[in-house]
């Protein structure tokens, strides 16, 4: 793998050049970065307009007299419908009469620059190393000129920036003086650190933000009095940043309620203080510590696809660190043995102190059922969540050679455990392979949970390779064993997935809390 600190700053002329000198295939590059891209674009928010619409059926008339109705509405319900249609599509409407000629330029506009595109955008990202769209480019920055604004929501996704420098720094200056209220405005590399203009700070009229694959701005001289009044949700997808530029936009966010880091390019250090955040999901960093200092409306925290330093450099392990979040409900994915887990809320329980975090109701862990190391970090992580209702289970898969299993001895005398045996209600436990690890775990839940409801396991697809006799002599010593919760319902299904890979995610799903649990994709899809 190429040297990081190389790879930021380079041009892609000089990437291909060295890569040409190394023996390597230039093709890689594009095939990497577009991968790279696909997670970027996959985190990226849905825009809010589309430029495909349903039709009504040919030869169908709008009313039964012909009679244009629509126009004659107020001019406040007229902007709102324009607001709603693509650019291209709003500025359409101008030809329909004089009473629809102003309204354009007084509706807040949506501009997505992929619609813009010859086919609206419908075949996805384009690909890296084709040529800029310089029409598309052209075509943004016309829009942005004409239209005197507000902007409701402006996506800038399909612009090689490095290209066009001087459009990128006058569409935030245009931006900042007309108002926009979502930005999503992402770099296609090369190079993967281009700096991002510290106008972004002036656009107090955000309330929706997310960068990617940008070198935030250096906040040491951006105005002290810059901030983001309205913003709400933040999303920074693969960026190069540090530690205190972080800290900046948070402090300078009084109301933001979401925050999304996706594959920041070099190592996160977060720090939370805030009265505002309600949601925070982390997903392909390198995690080095979370501290959730003071956050009294956050309820959920997620990480996915994590890489901790234990991954990289032995005997290294990154922390998470809960200390003042009284409403936080929902943790996942945390992964005992690679993290260690600190809590600065304790009790006393039968004389001696306990660090817990007592509103928590949903946890989703992953399990290196391999490594006894790994294991014997789990029950210490279970009772930090004294009442815990809902455990979700995914088992880690491990290149190296086991270390040593354990078995249900092992769970049995690891101590009490107030959440199996009290609170828990729900276990899920995903492609499960019948390892005398996975099931002492699994035995112990059933036969000390009291008010276990339901316990689902989720079978490897590989298992039933050697036919369905074989699955049921695994979960034969699971069956069999002297379930605590009678009224527990067991339920047993076959993994969708032909290798066991990583949990399944949803970023959409994360951050919307009409799903009471964002973990249990089973209902869902």
């Amino acid at each position: 793998m190429a040297d990081p600190q190389f790879i930021l700053g380079t041009s892609i002329s000089e990437m291909l050049t060295g890569m040409e000198l190394h023996g390597e295939d230039p093709q890689k590059l594009d095939l990497g970065t577009n991968y790279l891209l696909y997670f970027v674009y996959d985190y990226l928010p849905h825009p809010p307009v589309s430029p495909t619409a349903t039709l009504l059926p040919s030869g169908l008339a709008l009313v039964p007299d012909g009679v244009d109705r629509i126009s004659r509405l107020p001019d406040a319900v007229l902007r709102e419908i324009v607001s709603r249609l693509p650019a291209k599509d709003a500025a359409r409407t101008a030809a329909l009469s004089s009473r629809w000629r102003p309204l354009w330029r007084a509706a807040p506009l949506s501009l997505v620059d992929s619609h813009l595109l010859p086919d609206g955008g419908a075949s996805g990202p384009q690909i890296l190393g084709a040529p800029s769209p310089r029409a598309v480019t052209a075509a943004v920055s016309s829009a942005l000129a004409a239209h005197p604004g507000p902007f409701r929501c402006v996506h800038l996704t399909r612009s090689t920036m490095e290209e066009h420098r001087g459009e990128m720094s006058r569409w935030l200056d245009m931006l900042v003086a007309k108002g926009v209220q979502e930005l999503v405005f992402v770099n296609r590399p090369w190079p993967l650190d281009l700096r991002l203009p510290a106008t972004i700070f002036g656009c107090a009229s955000l309330t929706r933000l997310y960068l990617g694959v940008w070198r935030l701005p250096d906040t040491a001289a951006v105005p002290r009095g810059a901030r983001f009044p309205n913003l709400k949700e933040l999303g920074l997808c693969m960026n190069v940043m540090e530690d205190h530029d972080l800290a900046f936009m948070l402090e300078r966010s009084p109301v933001l309620e979401f925050l999304v880091l996706m594959g920041s390019q070099t190592g996160v250090r977060l720090r939370l203080v805030s009265h505002s955040l309600r949601c925070v999901q982390l997903g392909f960093t390198m995690l080095e510590d979370i501290d959730v200092v003071d956050a009294p409306r956050l309820e959920r925290l997620f990480q996915w696809q994590i890489v901790s330093p234990g991954q990289v450099a032995m005997n290294c392990s990154s922390r998470i660190k809960i200390g003042s979040a009284p409403n936080l409900r929902v943790v996942g994915y945390l992964k005992p043995g690679d993290q260690e887990l600190g809590i600065s809320n304790t009790v006393i329980v039968a004389g001696a102190k306990e660090s817990i975090v007592p509103s928590v109701q949903i946890l989703a862990i992953e399990v290196q059922f391999g490594l006894r190391n790994a294991v014997k970090k789990v029950p210490g992580f279970l009772r930090c969540f004294p009442n815990l209702e809902t455990l979700h289970v995914y088992p880690r898969r491990i290149s190296e050679e086991s270390t040593g299993k354990v078995n249900l001895k092992f769970w049995q005398e690891g101590g009490p455990m107030k959440c199996v045996v009290q609170s828990m209600k729900k276990v899920f436990f995903y492609e499960f392979q019948g390892s005398r690890s996975e099931l002492g775990f699994l035995k112990f839940i059933a036969e000390r949970g009291r008010v276990l409801e339901q316990m689902v396991v989720v079978v490897a697809s590989k298992c039933f390779s050697s036919g369905e006799d074989n699955v049921r002599a695994k979960l034969k010593p699971l069956t069999s064993a002297n379930w605590s919760s009678k009224a527990c319902k067991v339920e047993f299904s076959k993994s969708p997935h032909t290798e066991s890979g990583s949990p399944i995610y949803s970023n959409k799903i994360a951050s919307d809390f009409g799903f009471a649990d964002p973990f249990d994709l089973l209902e869902y899809h």
